[in-house]
């Protein structure tokens, strides 16, 4: 399975990543990703560098500018190794825990069917200070990150744990590679 399957993209059909896969990305490894600047720039998927906070209309103000393809994708990935998105994913499921949702979490880690999540329930777990980061990285109103998490990140922790459990960062690098 590729990163592409994971986190979605397809450079061969001209197809990019959109808003909500690099909401899934920095989701994932906002610990790692947090102060190092703009998520669309260090995807390498926004045109030219604007500001960490763009007026309606400019560019970078929208999802558009989180068009790009396996490069940008494979090379952030490279940048975080297996640590930073498997410290990232470990942190996420820490924060399930800790606010109450750790059956949630779990059921997308083990093997057997994915339990949903509420945008409510995810804002919750997510804290003010990631969501309004992650709107920054994207472009993305809150109701539009929300929603699209919810739906989105069951399927991409349950594609990072094929075994029923959190990967080692060994495990989760080699993954990365294939």
């Amino acid at each position: 399975m590729s990163m592409l399957d994971i986190f979605g993209g397809d450079s061969r059909r001209g197809g990019g990543m959109s808003a909500i896969t690099l909401a899934l990305l920095g989701t994932l490894a906002y610990r790692t990703l947090k102060g190092k600047g703009r998520l669309a720039d260090m995807l390498g998927t926004s045109a030219a560098p604007t500001p960490a906070v763009a007026p309606p209309g400019a560019p970078g103000a929208s999802a558009s500018t989180a068009q790009g393809g396996a490069g940008g994708l494979g090379g952030l990935l490279g940048g975080l190794g297996g640590g930073g998105l498997g410290a990232g994913l470990r942190d996420l499921m820490d924060r399930f825990r800790d606010s109450g949702h750790a059956e949630k979490a779990q059921s997308w880690v083990s093997t057997g069917a994915n339990h949903s999540i509420a945008p409510t329930e995810l804002a919750q777990v997510l804290g003010n200070d990631r969501i309004e980061w992650l709107m920054e990285q994207t472009g993305m109103s809150k109701e539009q990150l929300l929603a699209g998490l919810s739906t989105e990140l069951p399927n991409a922790v349950d594609k990072l744990t094929p075994g029923g459990q959190l990967p080692t960062d060994a495990e989760l690098a080699q993954q990365l590679r294939h």
